[in-house]
């Protein structure tokens, strides 16, 4: 859960609904200047590269549906626990990522790898010392993470071994069919893993305050301005620094502009508790359409 405080309300956008909007962001990424998913290089099947991965941006938080329906209470104010919250039990993050990654290898196993690369990343430098500024996640643009230590690092250790393990397996299916073999290629897979990883803080900038502008204000909800590095253009070697300006009333600038319309809408679904509310009755709150627009600078 992405848990909000704003003067006296609290705003909740569950994990998975985070997810889509950065599937929605995916769908819709593409124009002269920027090539869609599956056309970063030549492939047999470029539609088909591009439908998974849009589906993997759009369900690289699978893990947390189970959760999300019986969501573990926060003992100070009674509501589902916030995601800042539930990252002190390391453990329970990598559960997550156990539950999700496997969740799709059979039918899905190019989406899959995507999503463990994606998990992989979000953990390798703190773990192993592995820096790659190419693959750090807009969360840790400022400052390394750092998510273990003492016990915690074994059982993270055993994480990534598990993870790698994975994406072994889904390498050898993908290059085993030759349909798929090309997908596997540095051209076609890093920017797509990048991707991810870009449409992932996107969406997060949106449905919380947990990226913060330079200045160290906690803003959220489409007010901070953000610099994204390394986004991929027309090829992984041809990567660009995106900038996103809000403008006000929910409009956002993008430069240079990804998406196949202009203006491009977007619409967060969430909860908004005021300040009477009663915590146990969070669930009869309904969603409401928090919307957005990107536009071109």
């Amino acid at each position: 859960m992405l848990k909000t405080r704003r003067d006296d309300t609290v705003w909740l956008v569950t994990q998975p609904d985070h997810a889509e909007v950065s599937g929605y962001l995916a769908s819709h990424w593409g124009n002269d200047d920027f090539a869609p998913p599956g056309y970063y290089a030549k492939s047999l099947d470029p539609e088909r590269l591009r439908a998974e991965t849009v589906f993997a941006i759009t369900e690289h938080d699978n893990g947390w549906w189970e959760w999300e329906a019986d969501p573990d209470l926060s003992e100070d104010d009674g509501l589902p626990l916030g995601l800042g919250g539930f990252l002190k039990d390391p453990q329970a993050t990598m559960n997550r990522w156990l539950r999700g990654v496997p969740r799709f290898t059979q039918d899905h196993p190019y989406a899959s790898l995507l999503i463990a690369s994606h998990a992989y990343w979000l953990y390798a430098r703190s773990v192993h010392g592995e820096s790659e500024p190419a693959f750090s996640h807009s969360l840790f643009s400022q400052s390394p993470p750092v998510f273990f230590n003492g016990d915690h690092l074994d059982q993270a250790r055993r994480f990534l071994d598990q993870i790698g393990s994975t994406r072994e397996g889904l390498i050898a299916r993908l290059r085993d069919n030759p349909e798929s073999a090309a997908w596997l290629q540095s051209e076609h897979l890093n920017p797509h893993v990048r991707l991810l990883q870009v449409l992932d803080g996107w969406s997060l900038s949106l449905c919380s305050d947990l990226i913060c502008p330079q200045k160290g204000e906690a803003k959220g909800f489409g007010e901070d301005e953000i610099d994204l590095p390394d986004v991929p253009r027309q090829g992984w070697a041809d990567r660009v620094t995106m900038k996103l300006r809000p403008q006000g009333e929910g409009r956002i600038a993008c430069q240079p502009y990804p998406f196949d319309a202009d203006p491009l809408p977007v619409f967060v679904p969430a909860r908004i508790l005021g300040p009477s509310h009663q915590p146990a009755r969070w669930r009869f709150e309904p969603r409401q359409w928090l919307r957005f627009e990107y536009c071109s600078a």
